[in-house]
């Protein structure tokens, strides 16, 4: 899975719209796929017009370090999810509650040439992972 600074250096290289597109979806395709016994409804994401399962993975100090896996039915949406997991995958739960992803999104330019659909979707997975780490925080 690409780093944050790789995939935010990436972005911007890309000039074109299309291009960006593109290396979202191969960033999807290089997602591990999520095993069938953790597509759950627990695991579901609500709120995503696609099928977006998140797993959260904590090491149990009192700040603990999170770590996520996550899949999607949907091509692009996966590449969103695979950028949602490179944001908060491996931070600290505080760290986590106090980070909104959309900003990344925002300085890459993707949540202009998202749709409604998508972006709200977009905005159910960082708001599951972010009420997770907050209250494993508390």
């Amino acid at each position: 899975m690409a780093s944050l600074e790789t995939i935010l250096d990436d972005f911007a290289f890309l000039d074109d719209w299309e291009d960006r597109y593109r290396y979202v979806i191969e960033l999807g395709k290089a997602l591990p796929e999520l095993p069938e016994d953790k597509r759950t409804a627990d695991n579901k994401v609500q709120g995503c017009a696609s099928q977006v399962w998140l797993v959260s993975y904590s090491d149990g100090a009192e700040d603990p370090l999170m770590t996520f896996e996550g899949d999607s039915d949907a091509h692009i949406v996966r590449g969103l999810v695979a950028i949602v997991l490179a944001v908060y995958s491996g931070r600290k739960a505080s760290e986590i509650a106090d980070l909104d992803a959309i900003e990344v999104f925002n300085k890459i330019g993707l949540v202009e040439h998202l749709s409604a659909q998508r972006a709200n979707g977009l905005r159910s997975m960082i708001k599951r992972i972010r009420g997770e780490a907050q209250l494993l925080a508390a």
